[in-house]
């Protein structure tokens, strides 16, 4: 089965900075944003390839950016941006237009921006529509994040915290898998399944195996090689 295809794309860049204010731009918030969404996605969730728009401080037009959507046959777009303007909280955009996969726009985005609310309450400005070029211009559901105002006192303070920013990724990487319903990666044995506790007074050995032989001249040999390398070994004859 093919590796879903997420689309991440940091708003603004390079001569673009995008909203200034309380001492931020922008650009770095949400490139911060992005990367480490990008990396929550592949730490937690498996059947994921994660692209982004830029990687780094540079500027990427809107048609661009959808562009390269569009060429990835991406299965989604999450553009991610900071707002100004007087207010403050959390919004999110779909395309305002009639098109094929719009109910599914739509799903997926409740999703994202349900997750987001709950796991970084912000207050909730709503979930709204408009005729933004990235979202009108991507082929496949897309979607757009308005993560505070810059110009909020009280926002900006929140978003100079790199803690908060991954909080921001981290609902964000939730939210989609919650909404494309991807898989969680399976924890490792040791953590999945920890041994269990000594009970009062018991003593616990830990037996490392080296080898498991039918034929005991191979079992001496490999202590033989052992004790030469300095490792005290042994052997524990058991019966299947």
């Amino acid at each position: 089965m093919a590796d879903f295809v997420q689309v991440i794309d940091p708003g603004h860049g390079g001569h673009d900075p995008g909203a200034t204010a309380n001492g931020l731009r922008e650009e770095d918030l949400t490139l911060k944003i992005a990367l480490y969404t990008r990396d929550y996605i592949y730490e937690l969730y498996e059947g994921v390839k994660v692209y982004l728009t830029r990687d780094k401080d540079v500027f990427v037009s809107l048609s661009e950016r959808a562009d390269f959507a569009n060429r990835l046959k991406a299965d989604h777009f999450c553009s991610i941006h900071i707002n100004a303007g007087g207010g403050d909280g959390f919004e999110s955009f779909i395309y305002s237009g009639s098109y094929a996969n719009k109910s599914k726009t739509n799903a997926i985005r409740n999703a994202l921006h349900d997750v987001i609310v709950a796991e970084t309450r912000f207050k909730d400005r709503g979930k709204k529509e408009g005729n933004l070029a990235v979202l009108r211009e991507t082929n496949m559901p897309a979607v757009l994040t308005e993560n505070g105002f810059i110009d909020n006192k009280d926002d900006a303070d929140f978003l100079k915290s790199d803690d908060n920013l991954r909080k921001i990724a981290l609902a964000h990487a939730h939210g989609l898998a919650k909404a494309h319903g991807w898989k969680p990666k399976v924890k490792p044995t040791s953590e999945a399944n920890p041994a269990p506790k000594a009970s009062a007074g018991e003593k616990v050995f830990y037996r490392v195996v080296a080898g498991s032989f039918a034929d005991r001249k191979n079992a001496e040999k490999r202590v033989r090689e052992l004790k030469a390398k300095g490792i005290e070994s042994f052997i524990d004859e058991y019966r299947a």
